[in-house]
């Protein structure tokens, strides 16, 4: 039988409970790029207390501290690990606070890293580097943030993390795609709550406006919102225009003229 000669990639030993799993394992935690030196480093436990858990004598913890200190020294030792520490925790700092997944998060450091080993991140602000890794790596993800989104929680304004994230493509020759409108249709209809089938709906009237060339030169928000306030209409959720501009960050206006746009060439009949 095949299975009998299938090597099992596991540990030998077997746990019950988080606490049991950590005192048998016998390595650290994985390699990581969220970390600049990718957690291959020594850490020496902040805890003064030896391995059976007792206090340590005043002698051994100055030793400690000393230890600790000379650690952290080496740690970070040069510039660009100075640059990479403070970069690193601020994009995780940020990646959470958007809600993003680990994933994105560890495209973002991987930007980042590429940024620091051409040079680029010098004469710019690292927290405006920082924010534009983060929306590029959105986009690559297609799970894309708008600026406005991501200026909420940077240090930096909407226009820095524009030029940033302009240069970074540029520089590192990134290709990205054009954000679809549907892409947005997804988070948009959750925090309005709407249906399901409301959603879908929405989904479909974007695709259908993409066929036809609809979408070419309009913001991609503006063009969501208005398929999420049609669909609305049409499954009987009514809500109004400012409600959902709110929530896509654009004006009423943007939403009233891409509403009007979509129903003219569409064919769209609004139930009265």
């Amino acid at each position: 039988m095949l299975d009998e000669e299938i090597m099992d990639l596991g540990p030998e030993w077997r746990a019950f409970e988080p606490g049991q799993r950590e005192k048998r394992s016998r390595v650290g935690a994985p390699e990581t790029v969220m970390l600049h030196d990718k957690g291959l480093s020594t850490d020496i436990d902040w805890r003064n207390r030896d391995i059976h858990g007792n206090d340590i004598s005043g002698t051994t913890r100055a030793k400690m501290y000393r230890l600790r200190m000379w650690q952290r020294r080496m740690r970070i030792s040069d510039a660009i690990d100075r640059n990479l520490a403070f970069a690193l925790s601020e994009l995780d700092r940020m990646g959470s606070q958007i809600g993003l997944p680990r994933n994105i998060r560890e495209i973002a450091a991987l930007l980042y890293r590429k940024a620091v080993i051409n040079r680029l991140v010098r004469g710019r602000s690292i927290e405006g580097m920082v924010s534009a890794c983060l929306y590029a790596a959105c986009r690559i993800a297609n799970a894309p943030r708008t600026l406005d989104e991501i200026e909420d929680f940077s240090k930096v304004d909407k226009k820095e993390i524009g030029r940033s994230y302009r240069y970074l493509v540029r520089e590192l020759n990134l290709k990205l795609r054009p954000t679809n409108p549907v892409d947005y249709v997804v988070r948009f209809g959750d925090q309005l709550g709407v249906t399901e089938k409301t959603k879908r709906r929405a989904m479909r009237i974007v695709n259908q406006a993409i066929k036809m060339g609809l979408t070419s030169g309009k913001g991609p928000t503006g063009i969501a919102a208005a398929a999420i306030y049609i669909a609305s209409l049409l499954e009987g959720e009514k809500m109004t225009q400012r409600e959902v501009a709110e929530v896509a960050r654009v004006t009423e206006v943007t939403v009233r003229n891409r509403y009007k746009e979509l129903v003219d060439k569409l064919n769209i009949r609004i139930p009265t």
